[in-house]
């Protein structure tokens, strides 16, 4: 076990780290990668349903961002986390929707590509998906890759988010930096700033915006800067240094 079993401070998790190194996918709407709170975008894909040939299309490369919700994940992430590599893979279209097996090939694509975090602002009450995206999920949980999901704004079940392998956020009240919450009753296990939050939108401008959406990414910025200082942290590790630098946590003590 890397993780100190005292001591574990936000210090010790985040001081003179920026993100360098570590590879971070959204998997939303796209990424404007000329929004001036996004920055540079290394790579991606975009994945969608051909109702003709009834399976996915993938096209790797540059792509636009469809809605505004993916660049305003980005502007956050990139906030948090200023030198990590942004990897943008659309699995949502023009009305922020899209069909669950482009969205769990979206997932696996990010962690073919390596990416250390993927960041899923969205979720599903499908029932029918359940068993497919937690397979999913543990693919990305044994492979060493940290999925960061927003929980439902509805109080009702919703996956990947309620799987023990994947990090659940939802919005506090919080502005800080490192205001996060732990939650000692999961499946949500964290709360993290998404309220009334300015964030990027299409055409290089920002609106003011409420939602987990906005609240995971937060969470996603600050594992990348977590793993960058300390890249051999494995899912749950990164999982319990949360849980130990969140604003409510109990002090831990010796003996």
């Amino acid at each position: 076990m890397r993780v100190p079993d005292v001591g574990v401070t936000r210090e010790w998790a985040f001081a003179g780290a920026t993100g360098r190194g570590v590879d971070v996918a959204v998997v939303d709407s796209g990424i404007d990668a000329a929004h001036p709170a996004v920055g540079e975008v290394a790579g991606g894909a975009a994945l969608r349903w051909d109702r003709e040939r009834q399976e996915i299309e993938s096209v790797e490369g540059p792509h636009e961002d469809l809605f505004g919700h993916g660049t305003a994940c980005a502007g956050i992430i990139r906030k948090a986390a200023p030198e990590c590599r942004l990897l943008s893979v659309r699995v949502l279209g023009e009305r922020l929707s899209g069909k669950g097996l482009v969205f769990a090939e979206g997932i696996r694509w990010a962690v073919r590509s390596g990416a250390r975090v993927v960041n899923l602002s969205m979720s599903t009450g499908n029932e029918d998906l359940h068993s497919l995206l937690h397979d999913v999920a543990d693919e990305a949980y044994f492979a060493g890759t940290v999925l960061v999901c927003a929980v439902n704004n509805v109080r009702a079940a919703s996956y990947p988010s309620q799987y023990a392998s994947v990090i659940s956020v939802a919005a506090n009240d919080a502005t800080g930096p490192f205001d996060i919450d732990c939650n000692p009753h999961p499946p949500v296990e964290f709360g993290a700033p998404g309220i009334d939050l300015e964030v990027a939108w299409l055409g290089g401008g920002t609106i003011v915006a409420t939602g987990n959406s906005f609240a995971a990414p937060h969470v996603a910025g600050l594992v990348a800067r977590l793993l960058s200082k300390h890249p051999d942290l494995v899912p749950a590790e990164v999982k319990s240094v949360l849980r130990a630098v969140s604003r409510n946590a109990l002090p831990v003590s010796a003996g």
